[in-house]
């Protein structure tokens, strides 16, 4: 099977139908020069006969891993699951269509109790060997194995609280060995021979990224953003960097432009001695600007230099994924940014001031927005929110507070308006978000995948609500000094990132200077789009 390789000198360009959007934009970034770590990509058109469960697609899974690991061993110089110099990889989803979140990533595969030390030789860091470890089992357990989260959760709570840390990042690397092990036991009764073997680690982790293509989320996915045409994802397997080294290190996600309002400012977000799952996933809020400054003081300029070289080569903004490397940056996925319908209009213009775009291309662009109906509604005297986190997504939501997406079901199929709540920015919500006029989370950032969805979705959402204590026994909310029962009204401002007990009094403006744009835009293309082609023979008029 014919394998693509991307980086290290490889120069092969393919089209997103074949190889997913993530992987072709992948090897654009790594024919410009950018750093992108070493990988491969099988196929988009492998993915229907993986999970037919056809016996020639898993051999020509198999035959395209072994080419692709010892190309990416040709690269780095590193040997898969080896004592002395192991490599570790990522095996990541692409269609060809962006789906934030709703297919399946698995982290540090390879990382076998060999590969932990050869790490521990090669980097003299037994902290970071084992953190990979620990992670490793947890995201091949609950990707792979289907096992829940909160089996792994728990142990992770349970040491936390007896080492007396605030989080796991605190934990010492005696403390990580010890919790592999527990988590280690969770998983053995299922391990099927894969725990010491690369290979197998390999072979399994390729097969649920083909597999969760028809998870119910995916589907739902799909369903609500008529990507029902496309036929599947292929599968990237990329060399390991590692944000989970120290402070020196850490992984974000950065917007060339503001997506929420559309302004002409990068939007960063980087969790310290992190990897890519604690952002995208919600499960931690970032860094602060000070403490990122002080720890990786280069990295903002630099980072800002990619930005804007990338919106140069895609013309349009960029939602692009990053780890921090003892200091060095690594790009790991840029995508055309999800944006709200107000920041869609401002940055079409903005974009054809700068000279990136034409006009007509800009008004292709958002074509798909009511613009008779684009309003800025802001909120009348609101006074002190009962709770505030982060604005993840613009805009003012006015609904019953529902706990989860069967109660959100509930409440719209009675006509009520919902607010969602969540301790999480979890993707499998995905439906219950199609249903929400606006989304609050207790946990999680401006760049993971859900608030993501929900700008996509023209969604307001407040993220990192951290006085927001959810029950689902009692179905009622505490934030705060409020107690807030489900079916109850809320407001939120998905701006100012607050939420309001009740019903606030709002007011609409239009962007009246941005709609004459768009519709002096429209005049002046009218006519062209009247003219015959000159290709047909007809002459146009002088």
């Amino acid at each position: 099977m014919h394998i693509v390789r991307i980086g290290a000198g490889a120069t092969e360009l393919h089209s997103a139908d074949e190889i997913g959007a993530k992987a072709a934009n992948l090897a654009r970034m790594a024919a410009l020069g950018l750093p992108v770590p070493p990988a491969f990509v099988l196929p988009v058109k492998l993915c229907a006969d993986i999970i037919s469960g056809h016996a020639h697609a898993e051999r020509r899974l198999r035959d395209g891993l072994k080419e692709g690991i010892a190309f990416l061993e040709d690269a780095t110089g590193k040997r898969f699951g080896d004592r002395r110099q192991p490599l570790l990889v990522s095996v990541r989803s692409g269609a060809a269509r962006s789906m934030p979140g709703m297919l399946d990533t698995v982290l540090n595969v390879g990382c076998t109790p060999d590969a932990v030390h050869g790490l521990i030789r090669a980097t003299g860091r037994p902290r970071l060997a084992w953190d990979c470890r620990r992670r490793f089992l947890e995201s091949f357990g609950e990707t792979v194995l289907g096992l829940d989260a909160d089996a792994f959760a728990a142990r992770i709570a349970e040491l936390v609280g007896a080492e007396g840390t605030d989080n796991d990042r605190e934990l010492d690397s005696e403390a990580l060995e010890r919790l592999a092990g527990d988590e280690q036991a969770l998983v053995e009764d299922r391990a099927d021979g894969w725990l010491d073997d690369a290979v197998a680690q390999l072979e399994a982790a390729a097969q649920a990224v083909y597999r969760s293509w028809m998870s119910e989320r995916a589907q739902t996915y799909r369903k609500l953003q008529q990507f029902e045409e496309l036929e599947g994802t292929a599968v990237t397997v990329q060399a390991m960097v590692f944000g989970n080294g120290g402070l020196a290190s850490g992984a974000g996600v950065a917007f060339s432009r503001d997506p929420s309002t559309g302004a002409p400012r990068p939007m960063i977000d980087l969790v310290l001695d992190a990897q890519g799952e604690d952002v995208v996933s919600g499960r931690r809020a970032p860094d602060s600007a000070d403490a990122i400054a002080r720890a990786l003081p280069r990295t903002e300029a630099e980072l800002g230099d990619v930005l804007k070289r990338l919106e140069r080569e895609f013309t349009d903004v960029q939602d692009v994924e990053f780890t921090v490397e003892d200091g060095r940056l690594w790009i790991l996925q840029t995508r055309a940014a999800k944006r709200t319908p107000r920041a869609a209009v401002r940055i079409a213009i903005d974009l054809v001031h700068e000279g990136l775009i034409t006009q007509d291309e800009a008004l292709t662009r958002i074509e798909d927005i009511d613009l008779a109906a684009l309003t800025e509604i802001r909120l009348v005297s609101p006074g002190k929110p009962a709770t505030a986190g982060v604005g993840a997504s613009g805009g003012i939501g006015i609904g019953r507070a529902a706990l989860d997406a069967e109660s959100a079901e509930r409440l719209s199929a009675a006509g009520e308006p919902v607010i969602l709540l969540r301790p999480d920015t979890s993707t499998a919500d995905v439906a219950g978000f199609a249903l929400a006029a606006g989304i609050v989370t207790a946990v999680g950032a401006r760049t993971s995948h859900a608030a993501l969805v929900a700008r996509q979705m023209g969604k307001p959402c407040v993220v990192g609500c951290r006085e927001l204590k959810i029950d689902p026994v009692a179905r009622r909310a505490q934030l705060g000094d409020a107690l807030l029962c489900e079916d109850e009204w809320v407001t939120i401002d998905g701006d100012a990132g607050g939420l309001h007990l009740g019903r606030c009094e709002t007011v609409e403006t239009r962007p009246e200077a941005e709609l004459a744009e768009i519709a002096a835009w429209h005049a002046r293309s009218a006519p062209h789009k009247r003219r015959p082609h000159a290709a047909s023979g007809s002459v146009s008029p002088r």
